[in-house]
């Protein structure tokens, strides 16, 4: 039980640095979630064979509301471009859904180095930002269809909600940015919604796992994490007008650059 309460209250501190840099930067917590989770987890007895898989969706599950918050502001303000959801909806649902399945079939540590491999690419596009030129013509159903379920697939796969990937995407695609980050919030809650469905299904059978646990998700850590983390993206979006942002993206880009490399190195 010590040990319990002691991860729920760094999860809350957790929570409360990841809303408020959400806030402040626009990035998703699941790159310092998960690698946090991956050491908090085995004080509370989640075995190494099952400890990424679990600190994934746990991440993916703390996304639901507050991507929800974040969805339901843009489309108040008309950022989402509802017809891209024909498309591109099915890709998101199948593709998160099926993500918790994959992940189950792959090995904690070979999971743990491809999350890992992900969040140096994430430091190395946040410290110097790919714009791609825009093209200006939306692609074909089959091209949306195949490009949502891909990136759907990955975001389940690293715990996050795919604005990183979706985003640039889309203004390649020729959306205006708000547009293409009102429509990345939608999918973003959808992809956790139905990301967090898949490990709780997919992590049903698993043994050994804590009490605590549902399928693969850590509910103490869980409610630390979004209880403290929608507090305080509230206060990241105000001290947003007035901090040096560009110079904290790179400061941000340099954390989790040591984070990833720090993960890579100790599998």
């Amino acid at each position: 039980m010590d040990n319990i309460l002691l991860v729920f209250s760094i999860c809350l501190m957790l929570g409360a640095f990841v809303g408020f840099m959400a806030g402040l930067l626009g990035i998703g917590g699941g790159l310092i979630i998960v690698p946090a989770l991956i050491y908090l987890l085995p004080w509370v007895g989640v075995e190494s064979t099952q400890i990424t898989h679990v600190a994934i969706a746990t991440s993916l599950a703390s996304i639901i509301l507050t991507s929800f918050s974040s969805a339901s502001a843009h489309h108040k303000r008309g950022n989402v471009p509802w017809e891209l959801f024909k498309p591109m909806l099915p890709g998101i649902l199948i593709g998160a859904l099926a993500s918790g399945f994959i992940s189950e079939k792959i090995a904690s540590d070979h999971l743990q180095q491809a999350f890992a491999a992900f969040v140096v690419l994430m430091a190395i596009q946040m410290a110097f930002p790919f714009k791609p030129k825009a093209n200006e013509q939306i692609p074909g159903f089959e091209v949306l269809l195949g490009v949502s379920t891909l990136i759907a697939i990955i975001a389940g796969l690293m715990g996050i909600g795919g604005g990183v990937l979706l985003v640039p995407f889309l203004t390649f695609c020729g959306l205006q940015m708000k547009q293409a980050v009102g429509f990345a919030s939608v999918t973003g809650c959808l992809i956790a919604i139905s990301g967090t469905i898949g490990y709780v299904i997919a992590g049903l059978n698993a043994t050994d796992l804590p009490d605590g646990t549902i399928g693969f998700i850590y509910l103490p850590a869980l409610a630390g994490i979004i209880v403290s983390s929608m507090l305080m993206a509230p206060l990241g979006v105000k001290a947003a007008s007035s901090w040096p942002t560009p110079v904290l993206r790179r400061a941000f880009a340099a954390l989790l650059m040591i984070v990833g490399l720090k993960m890579a190195l100790s599998v």
